[in-house]
């Protein structure tokens, strides 16, 4: 009897702790602290609208509609330059650190682009998740491939509505040059990442 009573009221305890919404049970379990503050919680149109299951997120036009959003909140170099230092490129592609609660705010972000992507071909580690983007200069630097890549790089949902990949300049978390010196890093001729295996060894 005495068990009975325990596992109805332990279910009874789950069923409450369900009926909460997440950004509720995230709140009760989480602190802020130094730059990792709670207003992460709460999610923007993008955030919310990708959270949902497929069959939830309403018709193409719907997902157009964010998608397009996005696109007219790129904000393009007002100097016109898009590609800064290939050397600080690779710094901060190759650095994870930034905007975690032991992180200094003092010091910039890293792009933590080798967790997703291959970049210089003499990379032992990196991750998968995202394409291959050795040789990425191979593409040239017309003014189509220059802006379609600042625009990955400041919001990947103008052009894939639900990607994983960070909004690096639409959420600030890189500056305007850190993604000038990025893109120098994929496209610069004499970047690493644009250079043969026999070439950078």
């Amino acid at each position: 009897m005495i068990k009975n009573v325990a596992i109805a009221l332990l279910c009874a305890g789950a069923s409450l702790a369900f009926a909460e919404s997440p950004s509720d049970v995230l709140r009760a379990s989480m602190v802020g602290k130094n730059q990792a503050t709670l207003d992460r919680i709460e999610q923007d149109d993008v955030q919310a609208f990708c959270s949902k299951p497929r069959a939830e997120r309403g018709d193409l036009e719907t997902m157009n509609a964010v998608r397009e959003r996005a696109m007219a909140g790129v904000e393009y170099p007002a100097d016109g330059a898009y590609l800064g230092d290939w050397v600080s490129g690779g710094e901060i592609a190759n650095n994870g650190r930034g905007l975690q609660y032991s992180d200094n705010p003092a010091d910039p972000n890293g792009g933590n682009c080798y967790a997703c992507h291959q970049l210089d071909p003499r990379e032992m580690a990196y991750g998968t998740l995202g394409p291959s983007l050795t040789n990425y200069g191979a593409r040239g630097q017309s003014d189509v491939v220059v802006q379609y890549t600042w625009t990955k790089l400041w919001n990947t949902h103008a052009y894939n509505t639900c990607s994983h990949m960070p909004r690096f300049g639409a959420q600030g978390i890189l500056t305007e040059q850190q993604l000038k010196d990025v893109m120098a890093y994929l496209l610069d001729p004499n970047s690493p990442v644009n250079q043969p295996m026999a070439a950078a060894d």
